[in-house]
């Protein structure tokens, strides 16, 4: 790939004063190899493999920071669904496999490893069912690992016996991390229709059909979005449109240079490039910003959808442009708890719980990094989940919840989780009760437009 002299001064002023990085590049590791149905076999083959196969990753994102002067912030690595593994043993408890992740988190010096993950958009197993009832132990006694669950799809419905379950065990997962402003629950994500390459955390997992090693590379470029924002200020809703896109273009170059040399060094196959407006708790590198650059007084306010709509669209339209790769999820994140300007619009009442539910028809992901009183029954945490995938199911597109009931705080108090994931207000919930729907199990049909063969 060759870059022109005024491509290169660009990129260099985009990291040097507008926050664009590499948001990380994810080793996806196949473990289907490992399992065995002795648990302490098969972690043994677990740790050894992803010890081989991501040994030098963390070297090698590091040597091209320093060759390319492009900032790598996370080398993480995501692994096949452990269900699928260790359901092939005896196991009545998975807490082992995930402290095998962990321990090769430490020791490998990578960010995160996602992956403890259960697939139950139709039907649970007796594995699923062990691994999602091994989330609060396993999340509670972990620093690095992240767990995900998928329980709908357009293709199959959505499974309510599994939404409530997860309820449950996202408060179950609060209470075991109470003392830390209920910090498990911040690496636990549910989803409808999961993409298998997603190289973000906390959802990001190994799919059964992908290969046996990738990379998958995560592009994020909120600060120079808005950059471009400000330069089209005034002008017609279109323009700045192709602003956008022209500049999601630029970013997503630099994105597949990245990508394509790590995956040569370290002898896998190049994956996907996923440029998602990933926000962080920096001023400056914020989705809800570049929202009010489009000329809306607070994130949140009448405008808001249709300004993201038309951000998400132009991000994947430049993007598409630039590489063959683009996976994932690329669009919009619009996390909570990461973004200084949606924490700002909480604290000034401009968005709210059901808006935010509205935007995420439109954004990427799905009601992202949101705190919630302590006290929220498992059955509202399971209403609020049934409504975004509902979302997800209809629109055939990825939606996905991250909750955090934080056990002892109110509305309007604070919880802080630290480093990228940030802190947040604590929203207020519709208190009227849907315990007597989600209480009902069973399954919501596919949409009639699932079926296409």
């Amino acid at each position: 790939m060759i870059f022109s002299p005024v491509e290169v001064q660009e990129t260099v002023k985009m990291f040097m004063s507008q926050k664009l990085d590499i948001r990380c590049i994810t080793m996806g590791i196949s473990l289907l190899d490992c399992a065995c149905a002795d648990s302490k076999t098969a972690c043994d083959k677990i740790y050894d493999k992803i010890m081989k196969k991501a040994g030098n990753l963390v070297k090698v994102g590091q040597d091209i920071e320093k060759e390319f002067g492009v900032p790598i912030i996370n080398k993480r690595i995501s692994v096949t669904p452990i269900a699928l593994v260790a359901g092939a043993s005896e196991a009545k408890t998975y807490v082992p496999y995930i402290k095998t992740l962990d321990r090769c988190a430490k020791e490998l010096g990578v960010n995160f490893i996602g992956g403890f993950s259960a697939l139950v958009q139709k039907g649970i197993t007796p594995a699923d069912r062990i691994l999602i009832d091994s989330i609060p132990e396993a999340l509670a006694t972990t620093d690095f690992v992240c767990s995900s669950v998928n329980v709908g799809s357009t293709k199959s419905g959505i499974n309510m016996d599994a939404v409530k379950l997860m309820g449950e065990t996202i408060r179950k997962t609060a209470e075991a991390t109470a003392d830390r402003d209920s910090l498990g629950c911040s690496k636990l994500v549910v989803f409808c229709n999961a993409p298998e390459d997603n190289p973000f955390m906390a959802g990001a997992f190994h799919g059964p059909g992908e290969g046996d090693c990738v990379i998958n590379v995560g592009v994020s470029g909120p600060g120079v979005i808005l950059a471009a924002a400000r330069e089209y200020k005034g002008q017609p809703i279109n323009v700045l449109a192709d602003g956008i896109k022209k500049m999601a273009f630029k970013i997503t170059r630099m994105g597949q240079l990245v990508g394509s040399e790590a995956a040569s060094r370290l002898g896998v196959d190049f994956g996907i490039l996923d440029l998602s407006l990933a926000p962080t708790p920096a001023v400056g590198d914020s989705v809800a910003r570049i929202l009010e650059e489009c000329g809306l007084e607070g994130a949140g306010c009448p405008g808001t959808t249709a300004a993201l709509a038309m951000l998400t669209d132009m991000v994947k339209k430049g993007g598409v442009m630039a590489s063959t790769n683009v996976g994932g999820l690329s669009g919009a994140f619009i996390p909570v708890s990461e973004d200084e300007g949606m924490i700002n619009a909480v604290k000034q009442g401009s968005i709210s719980l059901e808006k935010l539910e509205a935007m995420t028809t439109v954004c990427s992901v799905g009601l992202d990094m949101i705190a919630v009183p302590g006290d929220t029954p498992a059955t509202t945490l399971s209403g609020i989940m049934a409504d975004e995938f509902a979302i997800g199911m209809v629109n055939n597109k990825t939606t996905a919840v991250r909750l955090i009931p934080v056990i002892g705080k109110k509305e309007g108090e604070w919880a802080e989780f630290g480093g990228l994931l940030g802190g947040a207000p604590i929203m207020s919930v519709n208190r009227f009760s849907c315990a007597d729907f989600i209480n009902r199990g069973g399954r919501i049909p596919a949409p009639i437009h699932s079926f296409r063969n």
